[in-house]
């Protein structure tokens, strides 16, 4: 009976004209009523059912909407949406493990398109607080369970290299937010880990994943869920630890950095270096920060 009734209610304009043109079917046959009256009934019937033809083409084009609000894009397909998201953006949010694809492409490239145009670049990173070694720890062995068969030519994920790589995220942010003025840059240390990456640009929101073989998904702007994310990641941001980055501004960098710089540098953030990291661990962090290579 409930679904009969849903049925009624979400069709009940088509089953007035149903019912309107058994009822004068039947009163003209007994002659009941003139040809006038059966006209004019005739006109509401088309009229009910020209409503309800608008009405379904209308739910048809919004269901065509929402069906390509969400691209899925695939292998080299991923890096181009990448690449045109940077092109033309003046803001870039990202949440993620340790932000070492933000460092090897996105920053740089982001960087060096609005230095060409001459135009304010604002970024905000989401990355995993290097304090925290469980945190690492979980992250590390997630990256491993995706790939355990670790090849030569590939570095094993660690509890050691994953906190290195978080502190290269800060240190690339230090780098070049000291060499362009107009990089507005936070970084926020998150407590939890996420298994995907979200990259937001002026145009639209790239979710990708560690695992090669699934599919990234790409919001555009103009279409639905594009607002939402947003919220979402403004709303993960506010609660992480953040990075006093204008601290910098004080401590000059190099253009290469030296160990001494670099471990100035996390004092006067508040992110003091382990005492178990070395100057040889040091200066991996300034590679991984500076060098660092695209792991796709």
């Amino acid at each position: 009976m409930i679904r009969l009734l849903a049925w009624l209610r979400g069709n009940i304009d088509g089953v007035v004209a149903l019912v309107l043109a058994m009822v004068v079917g039947v009163l003209a046959v007994l002659d009941l009523i003139d040809v006038d009256q059966v006209n004019a009934v005739v006109l509401l019937v088309l009229g009910l059912l020209a409503t309800t033809l608008l009405r379904d083409r209308q739910l048809s084009a919004q269901a065509v909407r929402d069906a390509s609000a969400v691209q899925l894009l695939y292998g080299p397909d991923i890096g181009h949406a990448h690449t045109l998201a940077r092109r033309d953006t003046e803001v870039w949010i990202f949440k993620g493990g340790t932000g070492t694809y933000i460092r090897a492409v996105t920053l740089r490239a982001c960087v060096e398109n609005a230095r060409r145009e001459q135009r304010p670049l604002r970024m905000q990173l989401e990355i995993l607080d290097p304090a925290n070694e469980p945190l690492c720890k979980t992250y590390a062995q997630f990256r491993t369970s995706l790939s355990p068969e670790t090849g030569r030519s590939d570095e094993a994920w660690t509890t050691e290299r994953t906190r290195r790589e978080s502190y290269a995220t800060v240190l690339a942010a230090c780098w070049f937010r000291q060499r362009f003025t107009f990089l507005t840059i936070e970084v926020g240390l998150s407590s939890v880990m996420t298994t995907f990456r979200w990259d937001l640009s002026s145009s639209c929101v790239i979710v990708t994943q560690d695992n090669p073989n699934t599919p990234a998904l790409m919001f555009e702007r103009d279409k639905p869920y594009y607002r939402d994310l947003n919220r979402e990641l403004v709303a993960s941001f506010k609660q992480t630890r953040r990075v006093q980055l204008s601290r910098c501004e004080e401590l000059p960098l190099g253009n290469e950095p030296t160990v001494d710089e670099v471990r100035g540098l996390f004092d006067a953030l508040g992110l003091g270096l382990p005492a178990s990291f070395t100057d040889r661990d040091v200066a991996d962090i300034t590679r991984r920060a500076l060098q660092p290579r695209n792991p796709y």
